[in-house]
């Protein structure tokens, strides 16, 4: 037994004969700061009685195991991360009292002590393997069962969990019970517990079963900040699109959003109890590429109820169906029946990119990866299983076509409710509702990896007609496979310095060379852009008209989706190491000069930072450094006061700020010396100005005074957080070893402090200060993999100094991999994607110095 790294073996030998019926989970939540009493009662049959199985639990210890009435000893039946069951019935009562252990990871049962009140919040977090952490379970996806919670806890607690909370109880002074009603046949991870003296904002939305109470809950220390009509608009335009897209009826009695501190993703879809992380409640001005991100992921989870809670993938091969899936409803939702029309311009600005990076990685792997155990799971949350699943499902709905596709989801919920599926299953139906043949569809984009390249091959006569036009595809990354693409190409013409679309053409593209001859005997166009609509999931390249047409008319574009593929395209040229970093440079800051798109704006000040300190070539830096300072500030000074873009420009501003650069408009917005009409310098733009200061080495901040009387400001859990981050940020060698050692070294650190240490370690205008931490990281990554769960592993992962991109580095990190193939795989898995960023830098860097 493999410990604590499930096997899918293991798992379907485990299923072939156990059928779970129910667990009864008492937890006491009052005996200790650091532990809980958890009692699970588990019956289940097994169809091979006699054999051995074994059920999973992480505790500290197991004070006793019975197993239908027979005592079992935890010495030899309990190795820390399973109990053996030797020889079990056809039909089984398995009761085990355990000690269980509260976290401060944001994994089991996350414990969490609010700075501003003292009061005790926990919530569960279980997806991928750690109900275990809590209740003796089979941790696996196809051994669903119901789940009967009673906690102990104080009595001004709200308690939630996947069933409609009961009335407290009275145990004794100032204790209370709660005893939750059975849920339905559910998996492990997506049971939930959630306690503390939570406030909430309640309403209801009418289904088709009848009224689903909503809750709204967050921190009381929160509460001020929560904006639960939005949220709560948000859910019930998902409800009344969800409920009609799928037929079906919202599955469980109520629906619960509880917004948690100290959490590791954006949220998690357990059934009716969905917890979300809490900097999702906006404390001051956000830009609106936020608050269009918290809508996407509130329909992200709502969507899940059926598509996983309902639905349950048998093994986490499926997971990408998951999560691609809820990826593509989620935003088909948004922009459908939200005020977020443009949401799949933002698909394709931030998905669809995100998927692009991961499928270069030398980490790719297949849409439908094979996942052979626990640990390559937890690695497999990715580009590829979120983001280019989306992306592959919104050409299949195209392929088989919207209502095709929808019908095919509906006869899959209505067979398959409560039950668990593969791939196959949805398969059925989508090729029964479409009458289509998939299989060699799901070969091509599904069992393969990698990403195609598509250029237009143009050539004109004297007149400026077309006399040829072929779209030549290629392999960018991944397996050596051509696929087919359903696309658009459209033509725009040149009108007072913008981009005019006069023409489209849908075409199907296979193969090495598709003729175009739809454009033969056409004038030649300004632009000629592939992929006009974003139907098709593959690199596009202009050819040198459209090229040096849309470089010289950086704003060309007036419809948000062409331009974002424009953008996009000319920023995966400078990443190809195609176009010189600083030729880039200029490009982007005009384009953001009038941009109002709040995610395009977010998407370029990323690419420029990335550029500045990355991809310029280092005897090329800081005249880089200066022209985007100097051409940031002058924006966010001539931005429209109170705008998004005057926000973001400010920030991005801020956040490059670096020793030597004039600290005076950070320090006069800070103290009050300098205002801008529409510039709301709150809570949270006040620590960006702090930690710019702190960065620069300001003498604002020389004694560390700045950061401890903005933490005097603020001392709640986020203000901790970002004095971390300020204090980290500082240039300096004493900065830098006190980050390390609070965030690497400390095992009591939480998980959200180490990630902003990590962001304020990694900020080094001087890379020098980082070269100490090669080594040390390198030795250093292997034993925090096997000591550290996975989350804190890669919240750690952080501190690998990519600021020091260049040929030492990717040596350095190449010779690691070369000495450690046999290292654990997510640690592999790390550090190839480490080097890969390395090496594409390193790249970019030499492209940097050439002549252009």
């Amino acid at each position: 037994m493999p410990g604590t790294n499930l096997t899918r073996d293991e798992a379907q030998q485990r299923a072939a004969h156990i059928a779970t019926q129910s667990y009864a989970v008492e937890l006491d939540l009052t005996t200790a700061a650091d532990t809980f009493r958890s009692v699970t009662t588990a019956r289940f049959t097994s169809s091979a009685p006699g054999s051995e199985t074994f059920v999973d639990l992480i505790a500290p210890s197991v004070e006793s195991i019975t197993l239908n009435g027979e005592s079992l000893d935890p010495a030899t039946h309990f190795d820390g991360s399973r109990i053996s069951l030797r020889s079990v019935a056809a039909d089984n009562e398995l009761v085990v009292e355990a000690t269980c252990a509260f976290m401060n990871t944001g994994e089991g049962m996350h414990r969490f002590v609010d700075p501003v009140d003292g009061e005790v919040y926990v919530y569960t977090q279980f997806e991928v393997p750690d109900a275990r952490r809590v209740m003796a379970v089979f941790e696996q996806p196809d051994l669903k069962a119901e789940f009967t919670f009673t906690l102990t806890g104080p009595s001004h607690w709200q308690v939630l969990s996947n069933a409609v909370s009961p009335p407290a109880e009275p145990v004794r002074d100032g204790v209370a019970i709660w005893r939750f009603p059975a849920t339905p046949r559910i998996p492990t991870y997506v049971t939930a517990l959630v306690a503390g003296p939570y406030d909430v904002v309640r309403d209801s939305v009418e289904g088709r079963a009848g009224e689903i109470p909503l809750g709204v809950f967050c921190r009381r220390s929160m509460t001020p900040h929560l904006d639960a009509a939005n949220i709560l608009a948000c859910t019930k335009a998902g409800f009344a699109y969800f409920e009609e897209m799928f037929d079906s009826a919202y599955p469980f009695t109520k629906y619960d959003q509880v917004f948690a501190p100290e959490y590791n993703w954006g949220a998690m879809e357990n059934a009716g109890c969905v917890t979300i992380n809490e900097t999702y409640i906006f404390r001051g001005k956000v830009p609106e590429t936020h608050v269009e991100r918290r809508a996407l992921t509130i329909l992200h989870e709502l969507a899940h109820m059926w598509f996983g809670d309902l639905v349950t993938m048998r093994w986490w091969d499926d997971l990408w169906l998951n999560e691609s899936f809820a990826e593509w409803a989620s935003t088909a939702c948004q922009a459908e029946a939200t005020e977020w029309t443009g949401a799949w311009t933002t698909f394709c600005t931030q998905e669809k990119a995100w998927a692009y990076r991961q499928d270069q990685l030398s980490s790719t792997h297949p849409v439908v990866a094979p996942i052979r155990d626990l640990r390559e799971v937890e690695t497999n949350f990715d580009g590829i299983t979120y983001a280019k699943g989306a992306s592959v499902l919104k050409q299949l709905v195209a392929y088989v076509g919207r209502d095709e596709f929808v019908a095919g989801l509906r006869s899959y919920f209505a067979k398959h409710s409560w039950g668990n599926t593969t791939l196959n299953d949805l398969l059925v139906e989508l090729e029964q509702a479409s009458g289509r043949d998939l299989r060699s569809w799901v070969h091509k984009w599904l069992e393969t990896s990698g990403v195609n390249l598509l250029r237009p091959v143009i050539e004109i006569d004297e007149q400026g007609m077309i006399t040829s036009a072929v779209i030549e595809q290629s392999v960018a990354s991944g397996d050596d496979l051509l696929r087919p693409h359903r696309l658009e190409i459209g033509a725009y013409d040149l009108v007072d310095g913008r981009f005019v679309r006069t023409g489209v053409i849908s075409l199907d593209v296979d193969g090495p060379r598709t003729a175009v001859p739809q454009l033969i005997g056409a004038a030649r166009p300004a632009v000629i852009l592939v992929n006009d609509a974003d139907l098709a999931y593959a690199k596009i390249r202009f050819d040198p008209l459209s090229l040096a047409a849309i470089l010289a008319h950086p704003r060309g574009f007036t419809d948000t989706l062409p331009h974002s593929l424009a953008l996009a395209a000319v920023w995966d040229m400078t990443r190809d190491a195609q176009m010189r970093a600083r030729d880039y440079l200029p490009f982007a800051l005009a384009a953001l000069d009038g941009e109002r798109d709040s995610t395009l704006v977010r998407s370029l000040l990323g690419q420029i930072a990335t550029c500045v300190t990355h991809y310029v070539a280092p005897e090329h830096r800081a005249a880089a450094h200066q022209l985007v300072i100097d051409r940031l500030r002058s924006l966010a000074l001539a931005a429209p006061a109170g705008t998004d873009a005057q926000l973001q420009l400010i920030s991005g501003y801020a956040e490059l700020l670096a020793p030597g650069d004039d600290p005076a408009l950070v320090r006069g917005l800070l103290d009050g010396s300098t205002q801008l009409d529409g510039l709301a310098v709150d809570t949270d733009m006040r620590w960006t100005l702090v930690t710019a200061l702190a960065a620069m080495g300001s003498e604002d901040d020389a004694t560390g005074d700045l950061v401890a009387a903005e933490v005097a400001r603020d001392n709640t859990s986020t203000g901790r957080e970002r004095a971390a981050r300020a204090r980290a940020s500082r240039p300096d060698p004493a900065a830098k070893a006190a980050a390390w050692a609070e965030g690497v070294e400390d095992v009591r650190t939480p998980n959200s402090v180490i990630g902003a240490l990590a962001h304020g370690f990694a900020r080094a205008s001087d890379p020098t200060l980082l070269e100490p931490y090669v080594a040390t990281f390198l030795d250093r990554v292997i034993d925090i993999s096997a000591t550290r769960t996975f989350a804190v592993a890669e919240e750690i992962n952080g501190f690998y100094p990519a600021r020091l991109a260049g040929p030492g580095l990717l040596d350095t990190t190449n010779a690691w991999l070369a000495a450690h193939p046999d290292a654990p795989a997510p640690v592999r898995r790390a550090m190839s994607e480490n080097r890969d960023a390395v090496a594409r830098a390193t790249a970019a860097q030499e492209r940097d110095r050439k002549e252009a």
